[in-house]
């Protein structure tokens, strides 16, 4: 269980290591992902940037190539031709195309249109500058083409040369502005960069210290568990001669205790159908049951009276589920009548194939007692007849229910157990020496236990404290064999320290009712924990059993005579009239039961 348990750990453990390991490179993964992804975006913006930067650059040059090619045209040409002018007009296209996609963006240059605020306001102070130069520049060309007066040009040449250094002034500005903020996003990257670089390295700390360290020690735990199996193995392989002469040694005593069983018990099984699949030898011989009997049912065997055989196939057909428990009556092929405490159990072979479990008891001796003792009582008079018949009828009754308990307890543990030790015994195969020396070893288990049935069913008879050392002892020691062999707590407790013996029959009566008290708590009333509390005065002894089962309806169950748990508290008040005493039943369904018996000392 252990060995299973520490496995089932180790493949979890195994398991969380690999989700981990999965997890963390997932990380990685992503986290190198993430870090191109944003170096692959600041480089496009940085080429963007310095595009930008180099436009700007270039607006200077083209402003003071338009004033050079304005002044050229007006003071050093005498003629004017017009490939300059169309010259100075691409030129001055171009200037104003450019400081348009500047300021408002543009898609095919991949200039952005938003900019920050210092832009803007840059922008916004540069605007009328650029604005005069350019209507000054087309009336200047216009008059050019028009060939009106050279004074008129020469106003115009002179608000062009005043509004180009405030426009080169301001574009200074503009170009150092796009510098810093591409120097701000080169720093902002870097620092991205670190960021990304340590949380790197961070995961894979995390994956020595809890990923591969831990798999480490666990590959080598495993790699010594291996070699210790190993050893193991080898040391197996070397015993094996001593294990083959062990089993050779325990199958001869299995078959001793078949042979035992076969001929102390009464049993047999037997199909749905009635038919016979095995009976005992014990049981063939008293049914004379041969091998030229074998296609015969169980109820044609059992009996040669056909209402018995009817009324037995009617008991397997209605019960063969639920079971079934009581006497019959029989005649053999001598016509001898024989008298039979018959149990049918239920027993699932293998999936889905169902078998009846059949084990008796012959009580014809107790039935011609039963008849001896009817036939005693009309012989005497009236007043010793009903006087006998009280009496003979609390001891059978008593009998009955003390045989039917005893039989009871044998056919669910001890016949059970041994029909389950045949069954292995007959499955064993000496060939296959591993499954065997395993059947073995459960046999001995099951060998132990039936010894240990058998050794309850005597204490249940008579336990040897009560005539040795008295009742108190007696209830000590059966809530204590009791507890054991249950499982459930059952406690006792002497409340008022009480040693004093009484008559044997009393205390017999006493032990009998709590014995019987605390029986029905763990049969029928499915209690976990059961105290049996003793006290006394001077006249006076009280015995309360309390239980903490599912209860029951007193009332009810006490008008239903013909219930199992009527006829139990019909037999509790017979009982303890018998020693001048009285019981009292107090019991909640759903909260538990109290059993009070007092008997006067």
């Amino acid at each position: 269980m252990k060995k299973s348990n520490q496995e089932a750990a180790d493949k979890i453990t195994f398991k969380n290591l690999r989700r981990l390991y999965f997890f963390a490179l997932w990380t990685i993964a992503v986290t190198i992902i993430l870090s191109q992804v944003l170096v692959q975006y600041n480089l496009k913006q940085q080429f963007s940037d310095s595009k930008i930067i180099n436009i700007s650059g270039k607006q200077r040059m083209l402003s003071q190539k338009i004033v050079k090619e304005v002044l050229i045209l007006h003071y050093v040409s005498d003629t004017t031709s017009q490939k300059q002018i169309s010259h100075l007009k691409n030129v001055l296209s171009l200037w104003k195309n450019n400081q348009n996609s500047l300021e408002n963006g543009s898609d095919s240059l991949a200039f952005p249109k938003e900019k920050s605020e210092t832009l803007d306001k840059f922008y916004l102070e540069i605007k009328p500058s650029f604005n005069s130069i350019v209507k000054t520049t087309d009336l200047f060309l216009l008059n050019l083409e028009q060939k009106n007066k050279a004074a008129d040009n020469q106003k115009l040449v002179s608000i062009i040369l005043k509004n180009e250094g405030v426009f080169l002034s301001k574009m200074n500005q503009i170009v150092s502005q796009y510098d810093l903020e591409a120097h701000e996003k080169v720093t902002e990257q870097r620092r991205t960069e670190y960021w990304i670089f340590a949380f790197t390295l961070f995961v894979l700390l995390l994956e020595f210290f809890f990923i591969f360290k831990p798999t480490n020690k666990k590959i080598e735990r495993l790699i010594a568990k291996l070699l210790s199996s190993e050893k193991k193995a080898l040391k197996l392989a070397y015993d094996t001669e001593i294990i083959s002469e062990i089993k050779e040694n325990s199958v001869k005593e299995l078959k001793s205790l078949n042979y035992a069983m076969e001929n102390t018990l009464l049993y047999c099984r037997i199909a749905p159908d009635g038919s016979i699949i095995h009976i005992g030898e014990k049981f063939a011989k008293l049914l004379n049951y041969t091998k030229f009997s074998s296609n015969k049912k169980f109820s044609e065997v059992l009996t040669t009276d056909e209402k018995e055989q009817l009324n037995i196939d009617r008991i397997i057909f209605e019960k063969q589920r639920s079971g079934w428990q009581g006497e019959i009556k029989i005649i053999n092929k001598e016509d001898q009548t024989i008298w039979l405490d018959l149990s049918m159990v239920p027993v699932t072979i293998k999936k889905d194939e169902l078998e009846l479990l059949i084990v008796c008891f012959n009580i014809t001796e107790r039935k011609k007692a039963q008849r001896e003792v009817e036939r005693l009582n009309i012989e005497n008079s009236t007043e010793k007849i009903n006087q006998q018949k009280v009496i003979s009828s609390k001891i059978v009754e008593n009998q009955e229910n003390e045989q039917n308990r005893i039989a009871k307890e044998i056919h669910d543990g001890i016949g059970q157990m041994l029909t389950g030790l045949k069954f292995s015994l007959e499955s064993i195969n000496l060939d296959d020496k591993e499954k065997a020396a395993q059947k073995i070893e459960y046999l001995k288990k099951l060998s132990l236990d039936i010894i240990k049935g058998v050794r309850t069913a005597t204490f249940n008879l008579m336990p040897p404290e009560l005539s040795d050392h008295g009742i108190v002892s007696s209830l000590a020691k059966l809530t204590q064999e009791l507890s054991k062999l249950t499982g459930k707590e059952i406690l006792f407790y002497n409340k008022t320290d009480f040693s004093q013996r009484l008559d044997s029959l009393i205390e017999i009566n006493i032990y009998r009712l709590t014995q019987e008290a605390i029986n029905n708590a763990i049969k029928y009333a499915e209690s976990s924990h059961i105290i049996v509390q003793l006290s006394h005065s001077n006249t006076l002894l009280s015995i309360i059993v309390d239980d903490n089962g599912k209860g029951f309806d007193v009332a009810a169950v006490d008008k239903k005579r013909n219930s199992e748990s009527g006829m139990g508290m019909l037999f509790m008040k017979e009982r303890i009239q018998y020693i001048n005493g009285r019981v009292f039943f107090k019991s909640i369904p759903g909260e538990g039961t109290r059993i009070t018996f007092n008997i006067p000392i």
